[in-house]
């Protein structure tokens, strides 16, 4: 998942997460194209949720990152109940 531009992201930021999948674990092996996933999706919107994660086994090192889509503000649900309220 890539996003060209800024802007990009600020839309999916207004919309609501990608999928409706407010979380995200994400994991893989330790290197380039993880850290490049991981930061895609914080492109995106999401942020880390809670400290990564490592776990060797037979000598393969996978890591880990939880990610959170951001709730949004309360002023923005409270102008959305008050616009739905409206005549």
């Amino acid at each position: 998942m890539a996003f060209a531009d800024n802007a990009n992201a600020a839309h999916m930021q207004q919309s609501g997460p990608p999928d409706g999948l407010a979380y995200r674990l994400l994991t893989g092996r330790d290197d380039a194209d993880f850290c490049r996933r991981v930061s895609e999706w914080i492109g995106s919107g999401y942020t880390p949720y809670g400290n990564p994660t490592m776990a060797v086994r037979r000598g393969v090192v996978t890591v880990g990152q939880a990610l959170v889509w951001p709730p949004r503000p309360a002023s923005d649900r409270a102008k959305e109940r008050l616009d739905a309220e409206s005549p």
